[in-house]
């Protein structure tokens, strides 16, 4: 990431948290389950909230990119990791934006060595991993909550419909063409329905534009 620029107070300071980058469930001790996700929009929204003079914590997946020096960054690897850190880091943040792609699913059983090929088909026995967002959102309290929702097919609908699950303030719709690209596209809905936004462009002046939206919607009003 570029040097982010020097911060300009805009209204009330906040204390961001950000989820960002994949997670990882091991299936054996070498092979894992996971996505594309490379971690550039979390590292865009933590540098935007620096920008407008907020405090960033960043909670991270494994990834390649690099974050900004003034944010704080807690690495972790499993989806149950990334839940247990935000647990911990959330109760004295004033709101989450929610851009990792955690892994929705891992195996019931690790496998203890690595598993080798028998020429036989290979059943893998997968569980659901905890809602990250979802979780935090039930809990928050005066916190405010902006998801992201990546979609293929019913894209609208499905955005909304996890707005309500995971008890979002603000949803961001976006495509799987945005995984480990620089640039994204996006739609910001509010709970009504509403589309309030839509930017696009690179990923940092897509986070941009959308931290100017939740300072003016979410932190402002809070």
């Amino acid at each position: 990431m570029t040097a982010f620029a020097k911060p300009t107070r805009v209204g009330p300071v906040a204390h961001i948290l950000i989820t960002s980058g994949p997670t990882r469930e091991y299936l054996d001790p070498v092979r894992y389950l996971t996505n594309a996700s490379s971690g550039r929009m979390g590292a865009a929204l933590a540098q935007a909230a620096l920008e407008l003079g907020h405090q960033v914590t960043v909670v991270s997946g494994p990834v390649q990119i690099r974050y900004p020096d003034d944010a704080q960054v807690i690495p972790v690897v499993t989806t149950e990791e990334m839940l247990r850190a935000c647990e911990a880091v959330f109760v004295s943040c004033d709101g989450l934006i929610g851009a990792a792609a955690p892994c929705d699913y891992r195996v019931r059983k690790v496998q203890e060595h690595k598993i080798h090929k028998t020429g036989q088909p290979l059943q893998l026995e997968l569980i659901e991993t905890p809602d990250v967002v979802a979780t935090l959102g039930q809990r928050k309290g005066h916190r405010w909550v902006v998801g992201f929702a990546l979609e293929t097919r019913d894209a609208r609908f499905q955005a909304l419909r996890k707005m309500e699950q995971k008890n979002c303030d603000l949803m961001v719709l976006n495509g799987p063409e945005a995984m480990n690209s620089p640039d994204n596209s996006v739609e910001v809905l509010d709970a009504q329905g509403q589309v309030l936004a839509q930017f696009q462009g690179s990923k940092l002046q897509v986070a941009r534009k959308l931290l100017h939206l939740v300072q003016q919607k979410l932190i402002s009003e809070s």
